[in-house]
């Protein structure tokens, strides 16, 4: 199943190298409100359900940290049967990559004006994909970071482990970005649980 947090990118599309400042003066409500406005009129326009209980907004971002180092986003939903992924981590802020996703979902709605419902189908075949594999396992904070299950918690250690476990992980250090996304993700908890 798919979860709003941590991130769910899709296995089949790479991560962007760089990211950038997105031009949009959008905040993440009004991102996130843009997105389910698009979908719903999407849905009108094709005449295709999109399973509202289907809609899940995947990112690293959660209330005790907007602002998470991973600013990527994917939107997935079920459309006329098929389950769609609209995934996009160009920019460096989560209401940025929202806001180029509700783009995208209008391209879409232009397509349908513009073209046939053939067409639109053939533009999200190329998004259509699988759900995570059920049952995949998330490894705790502790095991992502190399961090002891006996150990008392610090922010100095837990830095410290974060760090360590970057160095090896990083895409410019021969590791690859979900690698990445899940030592930001196990930082992100371990700073959540020394807090609690």
């Amino acid at each position: 199943m798919t979860v709003p947090y941590p991130l769910a990118w899709p296995e089949k599309i790479a991560r962007s190298r760089a990211t950038e400042t997105g031009r949009f003066r959008q905040t993440l409500a009004g991102a996130s409100k843009n997105v389910k406005d698009s979908l719903r009129l999407f849905s009108q326009d094709s005449g295709k359900k999109i399973e509202t209980n289907s809609i899940v907004v995947s990112s690293n971002a959660h209330l005790t940290n907007m602002r998470p180092t991973d600013a990527g986003v994917s939107v997935w939903f079920v459309w006329d049967g098929m389950q769609i992924c609209i995934p996009v981590d160009r920019y460096s802020t989560v209401e940025a990559n929202l806001q180029a996703i509700h783009l995208i979902i209008e391209a879409r709605r232009t397509e349908l004006r513009h073209g046939t419902l053939a067409l639109v189908r053939a533009s999200f075949a190329g998004w259509q994909m699988a759900l995570p594999a059920p049952g995949s396992v998330k490894r705790s904070w502790r095991e992502v970071l190399g961090y002891s299950a006996t150990a008392a918690l610090s922010e100095t250690a837990i830095k410290s482990a974060y760090k360590t476990a970057a160095k090896k992980t990083h895409p410019d250090q021969g590791g690859s970005h979900d690698a990445m996304a899940e030592v930001n993700r196990a930082h992100d908890e371990a700073m959540k649980e020394l807090r609690a």
